[in-house]
């Protein structure tokens, strides 16, 4: 299976029009025109054919990643984390022997 049957069937099963996937496309910073991207869905026959690389593919994923759980969360510097109470330590209970009887 070609990276471009992968493109193809991600497209139908998530229901995806190709100004989506454009969009979906430049929301991981990566940049294609509705023409190239008709290019990765003709067939191999066809003069126009184009193969879709696997830059184009991971892209096209991490930013279905982005388009279907939103961005994530901006981490906060560590100078303005504040500090968390610390519990205070509870003795362990004492573990008590078991003698077992012998026959």
């Amino acid at each position: 299976m070609t990276n471009n049957d992968i493109m193809k069937k991600l497209r139908v099963a998530l229901k995806l029009r190709d100004t989506e996937i454009v969009k979906i496309l430049k929301l991981a910073d990566f940049d294609m025109t509705e023409s190239e991207l008709g290019a990765i869905f003709r067939n191999e026959d066809h003069p126009k054919y184009k193969e879709c690389g696997d830059q184009l593919l991971r892209n096209f994923l991490n930013g279905l990643i982005i388009h279907m759980r939103g961005p994530m969360p901006a981490e906060k510097p560590a100078g303005d984390a504040k500090p968390q109470a610390e519990k205070p330590k509870q003795p362990k209970p004492e573990r008590k022997q078991l003698h077992f009887k012998k026959r």
